[in-house]
């Protein structure tokens, strides 16, 4: 048997999300299946698609993306390349900015933006529900209860199967939970951009899902320190990342993204490396400061 047909999602064990939509823990980011910028169509159309077809031969049961990557490209990518989709996989998206141009983003998380970008997930996606539909970000122009209330309102209407939140922090997610069941929360972290530490254990012990975005730290420290981890146990940087992160909490999904199927792979191989307890405590003291939450 070869190398690539030993690579499975599944070595990373599963989570249940929600209660009712189990996934397995090694996940994948569509935003980078889009051009420069994550603007327009990719420069290879064809390398984008089998990058995602290749995602569920390697059994990733979560794919991650947002109606603002391209905008609308990756969704419609995803539709293109896995329609009909295969039992068992889950699409989360997310809605809240708009793309004025190639890396700017603005914010609208307005009851009418966030209805219209949802009905245009539904019609790219061509779906009738989205599994997990992410407020992108708190508009500070709009009140949070009125976003999350508009999305609660289509969850009602059965056009969401679970609601979910992206760069919050704790405060928001307590405020949204008055509202309606948050399933998950995607924020920036790694082992050496530990902002969000308390957020991943508060989702923890409230069984949310938590998908760090980021997973490689950008401090020279940091990095020199997982290349000596990756050189013991044989493995990339990212890979070890990306190891690091399912070892830090059983709640934790990465959705590393690539266009790449070489790359795809070798970040899908991070589910079955284990990395040993030392290794894991020397990595989780490094640190610096943070940057702005983006992605």
């Amino acid at each position: 048997m070869s190398k690539a047909q030993t690579i499975s999602a599944a070595a990373s064990g599963t989570l249940t999300i929600g209660g009712d939509l189990t996934v397995n823990r090694m996940g994948y980011g569509a935003m980078r299946i889009t051009g420069a910028g994550i603007w327009g169509p990719p420069a290879d159309k064809a390398a984008a698609l089998a990058t995602l077809r290749r995602t569920v031969e390697l059994d990733v049961s979560l794919i991650d993306t947002a109606d603002s990557y391209g905008p609308k490209v990756s969704e419609e990518l995803i539709a293109e390349s896995l329609y009909p989709y295969p039992a068992g996989l889950a699409i989360a998206t997310k809605g809240g900015w708009e793309r004025p141009g190639p890396g700017q983003w603005t914010h609208n998380a307005s009851p009418k933006h966030l209805t219209e970008a949802l009905e245009g997930s539904l019609k790219r996606l061509r779906v009738d529900r989205i599994d997990i539909h992410q407020l992108h970000a708190p508009d500070n122009a709009v009140s949070f209860e009125a976003s999350v209330e508009s999305l609660a309102k289509l969850r009602e209407q059965g056009k969401i199967r679970h609601v979910a939140l992206y760069n919050v922090t704790r405060e928001h997610i307590e405020r949204a939970r008055r509202i309606v069941p948050i399933v998950s929360v995607q924020n920036r972290y790694s082992f050496a951009d530990r902002e969000s530490d308390f957020i991943v254990d508060y989702c923890e012990q409230n069984d949310i899902a938590f998908l760090p975005w980021a997973p490689l730290g950008q401090a020279k420290e940091a990095h020199t320190a997982i290349k000596k981890v990756a050189d013991e146990l044989h493995a990339t940087p990212l890979q070890v990342a990306l190891a690091w992160l399912l070892k830090r909490s059983k709640v934790i999904v990465p959705i590393p993204g690539t266009s790449s199927v070489t790359h795809l792979e070798e970040n899908v191989a991070a589910a079955g490396l284990e990395v040993p307890q030392a290794a894991y405590d020397r990595l989780s003291a490094v640190s610096h400061p943070p940057a702005s939450l983006r992605g």
